[in-house]
């Protein structure tokens, strides 16, 4: 009887697995040959699991025939090495204020120490992973931006200099179709170079959606410590386009450090790639679960 009991629990489980891969096979199918892009950060870069699960799931993509860019952000540890410093970060609608100093220390995080692990995970989970910096290439051209943001009295717009912070002025699809649609996984450290030689610090977000309308990917995925957007009750909000979020950024709903996310999203899908989603890095394999699965998981942005 015991032995019947074992051999039934083996079966369920195998039947679940089985489950599993028939409805990934159709997503399997849609996807291959085409381009994703991921934004990499948040809680999934810090928590050992998560990490892991985060390299076997583009090792998983890239073994099926599906093209992952990952592009990484960093803010936190960017932040723990300046107070370490004794330098205080500042933030301006969820932009790093980086002045020369910050700069250097944005180039040896990003491009250091954050791109280097994120390889070498991959690797030690049986990827081929090339680590990037913008500038290598040049990959990421870039210029200073210049923010725009509420002033006090909430009427007229001010310009904020944010120093060493740039926007996107075009991406080397030569260097990434090369390298993504051969046998390596593109990790790209979000520094532009720009046409005077600075380099410039740009939000991972907004560099991971140009890298997506460039490459005219399939998808762009961006990893946050949400479950997605959130309304202000709290509830899960999806299938959104254009104008709902403007409703929901004149509403101040979308704030602070949500506001690149949901731009870059929204840019994104109106320049041809496929569908946007926000989804929860909290959650281990979050992006198998997003790819490969009927229901899907987190807030998905389209045009329409």
């Amino acid at each position: 009887m015991a032995a019947f009991t074992a051999f039934t629990m083996d079966s369920n489980k195998a039947l679940n697995i089985a489950h599993v891969l028939t409805e990934a096979l159709p997503y399997i199918r849609r996807y291959q040959d085409k381009c994703v892009v991921i934004k990499y950060g948040g809680n999934a870069m810090t928590d050992e699991a998560l990490k892991s699960s985060f390299a076997r799931d583009v090792v998983l993509m890239k073994l099926v025939g599906i093209h992952p860019i990952v592009v990484h952000g960093g803010g936190p540890q960017i932040g723990q090495y300046l107070s370490k410093m004794g330098k205080e970060s500042a933030f301006v609608d969820g932009m790093r204020v980086t002045d020369s100093e910050t700069m250097d220390v944005v180039e040896m995080v990003l491009g250091g120490l954050i791109n280097k692990e994120i390889v070498s995970l991959i690797h030690k989970h049986g990827g081929k992973a090339i680590g990037l910096s913008g500038k290598d290439g040049p990959l990421i051209h870039a210029k200073k931006l210049y923010q725009s943001s509420k002033s006090k009295d909430g009427n007229v717009p001010e310009i904020v200099d944010l120093g060493y912070v740039g926007e996107v002025t075009g991406i080397n699809t030569k260097v990434l179709d090369y390298l993504a649609f051969g046998d390596f996984i593109p990790v790209i450290a979000p520094i532009g170079l720009g046409d005077e030689g600075s380099s410039y610090n740009i939000n991972a977000d907004v560099v991971a959606g140009k890298v997506a309308e460039a490459m005219r990917a399939e998808k762009l995925v961006l990893l946050t410590n949400t479950a997605g957007l959130l309304a202000k009750s709290g509830e899960l909000l999806t299938g959104l386009d254009d104008t709902r979020v403007r409703e929901l950024i004149d509403d101040g709903t979308i704030v602070d450090g949500m506001l690149p996310k949901i731009n870059a999203a929204l840019a994104a899908v109106a320049a041809g790639v496929g569908r946007a989603h926000i989804i929860d890095g909290r959650v281990q394999h979050s992006v198998l679960l997003e790819l490969f699965t009927d229901s899907g998981i987190g807030t998905l942005i389209e045009h329409r």
